[in-house]
Protein backbone atom coordinates (compact mmCIF):
# COMPACT_ATOMS: atom_id res chain seq x y z
CA UNK A 1 0.00 0.00 0.00
CA UNK A 2 2.47 2.55 1.16
CA UNK A 3 3.32 5.66 2.84
CA UNK A 4 1.14 7.21 0.14
CA UNK A 5 -1.70 5.44 0.97
CA UNK A 6 -1.73 6.17 5.09
CA UNK A 7 -0.63 10.00 4.79
CA UNK A 8 -3.83 10.12 2.73
CA UNK A 9 -5.84 8.22 4.85
CA UNK A 10 -4.51 10.26 8.20
CA UNK A 11 -5.37 13.68 6.53
CA UNK A 12 -8.72 12.59 5.79
CA UNK A 13 -9.56 12.01 9.53
CA UNK A 14 -7.68 15.00 11.01
CA UNK A 15 -9.40 17.33 8.44
CA UNK A 16 -13.20 15.22 8.65
CA UNK A 17 -13.31 14.69 4.91
CA UNK A 18 -15.30 11.43 3.43
CA UNK A 19 -14.49 9.73 0.31
CA UNK A 20 -16.41 7.34 -2.31
CA UNK A 21 -13.09 5.05 -1.90
CA UNK A 22 -13.80 4.22 1.31
CA UNK A 23 -17.53 4.58 2.02
CA UNK A 24 -18.03 2.05 -1.04
CA UNK A 25 -15.19 0.08 0.48
CA UNK A 26 -13.57 -0.18 -3.46
CA UNK A 27 -11.21 -2.97 -3.69
CA UNK A 28 -8.60 -0.75 -5.70
CA UNK A 29 -8.59 1.79 -2.97
CA UNK A 30 -4.31 0.71 -2.37
CA UNK A 31 -3.87 1.19 -5.84
CA UNK A 32 -4.94 4.37 -6.50
CA UNK A 33 -3.78 6.11 -3.29
CA UNK A 34 -0.70 4.61 -3.24
CA UNK A 35 0.72 6.07 -6.14
CA UNK A 36 2.41 9.87 -6.33
CA UNK A 37 3.52 12.41 -8.84
CA UNK A 38 4.71 9.65 -11.49
CA UNK A 39 2.78 6.72 -9.78
CA UNK A 40 -0.51 9.08 -11.31
CA UNK A 41 -2.01 8.54 -7.45
CA UNK A 42 -6.05 9.12 -8.01
CA UNK A 43 -8.30 9.77 -5.22
CA UNK A 44 -12.28 10.54 -5.16
CA UNK A 45 -13.11 13.22 -2.75
CA UNK A 46 -17.09 13.14 -1.22
CA UNK A 47 -18.16 16.77 -0.56
CA UNK A 48 -21.17 18.12 1.22
CA UNK A 49 -21.18 14.98 4.01
CA UNK A 50 -21.95 11.49 3.96
CA UNK A 51 -25.69 11.68 3.52
CA UNK A 52 -27.68 11.75 0.66
CA UNK A 53 -31.05 13.08 -0.06
CA UNK A 54 -32.18 10.61 -2.30
CA UNK A 55 -32.26 6.77 -2.34
CA UNK A 56 -31.07 5.07 -5.58
CA UNK A 57 -31.21 1.45 -5.15
CA UNK A 58 -27.78 0.99 -6.33
CA UNK A 59 -26.32 3.43 -3.82
CA UNK A 60 -24.97 2.37 -0.32
CA UNK A 61 -24.83 5.77 1.18
CA UNK A 62 -27.07 7.10 3.99
CA UNK A 63 -30.04 9.00 3.46
CA UNK A 64 -32.10 11.37 4.77
CA UNK A 65 -34.43 14.17 3.96
CA UNK A 66 -32.51 17.26 5.84
CA UNK A 67 -28.65 16.20 6.20
CA UNK A 68 -26.12 18.21 8.38
CA UNK A 69 -25.68 21.41 7.13
CA UNK A 70 -22.73 21.81 5.26
CA UNK A 71 -18.65 22.80 6.48
CA UNK A 72 -17.93 26.14 5.87
CA UNK A 73 -14.15 24.89 5.71
CA UNK A 74 -14.64 21.49 3.64
CA UNK A 75 -13.27 23.88 0.27
CA UNK A 76 -10.56 25.26 1.79
CA UNK A 77 -9.92 21.36 3.97
CA UNK A 78 -10.03 19.95 0.77
CA UNK A 79 -7.47 21.83 -0.90
CA UNK A 80 -5.34 21.74 1.40
CA UNK A 81 -5.34 17.77 1.77
CA UNK A 82 -5.30 17.40 -2.07
CA UNK A 83 -2.10 19.78 -2.47
CA UNK A 84 -0.31 18.34 0.62
CA UNK A 85 -1.42 14.41 -1.06
CA UNK A 86 0.94 15.26 -4.33
CA UNK A 87 -2.15 13.78 -6.83
CA UNK A 88 -2.08 13.71 -10.29
CA UNK A 89 -5.24 13.64 -10.75
CA UNK A 90 -8.78 14.00 -8.06
CA UNK A 91 -12.10 13.38 -8.53
CA UNK A 92 -14.56 15.90 -6.47
CA UNK A 93 -18.10 14.51 -5.59
CA UNK A 94 -21.24 14.60 -3.43
CA UNK A 95 -24.30 13.54 -1.89
CA UNK A 96 -27.18 15.05 -3.75
CA UNK A 97 -28.31 17.69 -1.56
CA UNK A 98 -32.23 18.73 -2.49
CA UNK A 99 -32.50 20.49 0.81
CA UNK A 100 -29.87 23.48 -0.47
CA UNK A 101 -31.50 26.28 -3.03
CA UNK A 102 -28.51 25.82 -5.58
CA UNK A 103 -28.14 22.30 -4.52
CA UNK A 104 -24.19 22.47 -3.41
CA UNK A 105 -22.95 24.11 -6.33
CA UNK A 106 -21.53 26.81 -5.13
CA UNK A 107 -19.99 24.93 -2.47
CA UNK A 108 -18.59 22.57 -5.46
CA UNK A 109 -17.44 25.84 -7.11
CA UNK A 110 -15.59 27.11 -4.12
CA UNK A 111 -13.80 23.69 -3.82
CA UNK A 112 -12.18 23.61 -7.31
CA UNK A 113 -11.00 26.85 -6.89
CA UNK A 114 -9.19 26.56 -3.94
CA UNK A 115 -7.59 23.51 -5.09
CA UNK A 116 -6.35 25.50 -8.86
CA UNK A 117 -4.94 28.15 -6.76
CA UNK A 118 -3.22 25.88 -4.60
CA UNK A 119 -2.34 23.41 -7.27
CA UNK A 120 -2.92 24.48 -10.57
CA UNK A 121 -1.68 21.55 -12.19
CA UNK A 122 -3.82 19.36 -10.83
CA UNK A 123 -6.14 17.92 -13.24
CA UNK A 124 -10.01 18.27 -11.37
CA UNK A 125 -12.86 16.02 -12.32
CA UNK A 126 -16.07 17.32 -11.08
CA UNK A 127 -18.88 14.19 -10.65
CA UNK A 128 -21.41 16.07 -10.07
CA UNK A 129 -26.03 15.45 -9.03
CA UNK A 130 -28.32 16.61 -11.71
CA UNK A 131 -29.27 19.82 -9.09
CA UNK A 132 -32.95 19.03 -9.97
CA UNK A 133 -32.54 19.99 -13.55
CA UNK A 134 -31.50 23.93 -12.33
CA UNK A 135 -28.95 24.26 -14.90
CA UNK A 136 -27.78 27.30 -13.24
CA UNK A 137 -26.00 25.10 -10.73
CA UNK A 138 -24.66 23.07 -13.39
CA UNK A 139 -23.12 26.67 -15.03
CA UNK A 140 -21.60 27.68 -11.97
CA UNK A 141 -20.19 24.39 -11.81
CA UNK A 142 -18.76 24.64 -15.53
CA UNK A 143 -17.46 27.81 -14.88
CA UNK A 144 -15.06 27.06 -11.63
CA UNK A 145 -12.01 26.22 -13.19
CA UNK A 146 -12.55 22.14 -13.17
CA UNK A 147 -11.04 20.07 -16.23
CA UNK A 148 -13.81 17.09 -16.60
CA UNK A 149 -17.20 17.68 -16.05
CA UNK A 150 -18.87 14.26 -15.24
CA UNK A 151 -22.34 13.09 -14.36
CA UNK A 152 -23.58 9.72 -14.77
CA UNK A 153 -26.93 8.63 -16.36
CA UNK A 154 -26.18 5.33 -14.46
CA UNK A 155 -28.40 3.19 -16.64
CA UNK A 156 -30.35 2.57 -19.97
CA UNK A 157 -33.40 4.56 -20.07
CA UNK A 158 -35.72 1.79 -19.75
CA UNK A 159 -34.14 0.91 -16.38
CA UNK A 160 -33.95 4.20 -14.57
CA UNK A 161 -36.82 4.05 -12.54
CA UNK A 162 -35.59 1.02 -11.53
CA UNK A 163 -32.62 1.85 -10.64
CA UNK A 164 -32.32 5.63 -9.85
CA UNK A 165 -34.39 7.79 -7.20
CA UNK A 166 -37.53 8.89 -8.57
CA UNK A 167 -36.18 12.44 -8.62
CA UNK A 168 -34.01 11.12 -11.50
CA UNK A 169 -34.07 10.63 -14.92
CA UNK A 170 -31.97 9.94 -18.17
CA UNK A 171 -33.46 13.01 -19.74
CA UNK A 172 -32.63 15.62 -17.23
CA UNK A 173 -29.37 13.85 -16.93
CA UNK A 174 -28.48 14.43 -20.36
CA UNK A 175 -29.75 18.20 -20.06
CA UNK A 176 -26.89 18.57 -17.32
CA UNK A 177 -23.83 17.56 -19.77
CA UNK A 178 -25.59 19.22 -22.23
CA UNK A 179 -25.08 22.47 -20.72
CA UNK A 180 -22.00 22.02 -19.37
CA UNK A 181 -20.88 21.93 -23.26
CA UNK A 182 -22.73 24.93 -24.25
CA UNK A 183 -21.42 27.07 -21.21
CA UNK A 184 -18.02 25.78 -21.68
CA UNK A 185 -17.21 24.06 -25.59
CA UNK A 186 -13.91 23.26 -24.92
CA UNK A 187 -14.58 21.25 -22.07
CA UNK A 188 -14.41 17.23 -21.21
CA UNK A 189 -17.53 16.27 -20.47
CA UNK A 190 -18.28 12.60 -19.18
CA UNK A 191 -21.22 9.84 -17.65
CA UNK A 192 -20.94 6.53 -16.91
CA UNK A 193 -23.46 3.25 -17.17
CA UNK A 194 -23.19 0.63 -15.14
CA UNK A 195 -23.67 -2.77 -16.94
CA UNK A 196 -25.13 -6.29 -15.68
CA UNK A 197 -28.59 -4.81 -14.52
CA UNK A 198 -30.89 -6.53 -16.77
CA UNK A 199 -29.98 -4.30 -19.82
CA UNK A 200 -30.16 -5.25 -23.91
CA UNK A 201 -27.82 -5.29 -25.42
CA UNK A 202 -30.34 -3.49 -28.24
CA UNK A 203 -30.60 -0.63 -25.11
CA UNK A 204 -27.35 -0.24 -24.83
CA UNK A 205 -26.64 1.06 -28.10
CA UNK A 206 -29.77 3.17 -27.95
CA UNK A 207 -28.27 5.03 -25.28
CA UNK A 208 -24.67 5.49 -26.95
CA UNK A 209 -26.18 6.66 -30.12
CA UNK A 210 -29.12 8.65 -28.52
CA UNK A 211 -29.89 12.38 -28.84
CA UNK A 212 -26.83 14.00 -27.50
CA UNK A 213 -25.02 11.58 -26.19
CA UNK A 214 -22.61 10.79 -28.78
CA UNK A 215 -20.18 14.07 -27.59
CA UNK A 216 -20.13 12.55 -24.31
CA UNK A 217 -17.43 9.72 -23.27
CA UNK A 218 -18.76 6.72 -21.69
CA UNK A 219 -17.25 4.53 -19.14
CA UNK A 220 -18.70 1.44 -18.60
CA UNK A 221 -18.97 -0.77 -15.66
CA UNK A 222 -20.72 -3.70 -13.48
CA UNK A 223 -22.01 -3.60 -10.28
CA UNK A 224 -23.36 -6.51 -7.63
CA UNK A 225 -26.36 -4.52 -5.53
CA UNK A 226 -26.14 -3.97 -2.30
CA UNK A 227 -27.10 -6.72 -0.20
CA UNK A 228 -28.91 -3.98 2.59
CA UNK A 229 -30.71 -1.75 0.07
CA UNK A 230 -33.68 -3.28 -1.66
CA UNK A 231 -33.08 -4.61 -4.34
CA UNK A 232 -34.97 -4.02 -8.04
CA UNK A 233 -37.94 -6.14 -8.22
CA UNK A 234 -36.96 -9.63 -9.71
CA UNK A 235 -39.91 -9.62 -11.87
CA UNK A 236 -38.62 -7.15 -13.60
CA UNK A 237 -35.03 -7.06 -13.51
CA UNK A 238 -32.95 -10.18 -14.45
CA UNK A 239 -29.33 -9.54 -12.79
CA UNK A 240 -25.99 -11.14 -14.41
CA UNK A 241 -23.42 -11.95 -12.79
CA UNK A 242 -20.30 -11.22 -14.19
CA UNK A 243 -17.28 -12.70 -13.20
Amino acid sequence: IGKNYNKLKNTLRDLNLHTVCEEARCPNIGECWGGGEHATATATIMLMGDTCTRGCRFCSIKTARNPPPLDPDEPYNTAKAIAAWGLDYVVLTSVDRDDLADGGAEHFAKTVSNLKERSPHILVECLTPDFRGDLSSVETIALSGLDVYAHNVETVRELQRYVRDPRANIDQSLSVLRHAKQVKPGLLTKTSIMLGLGETDTQIHATLKGKHTHTHKYLFYSWKMDDHKPSNPTELLEFLHQE
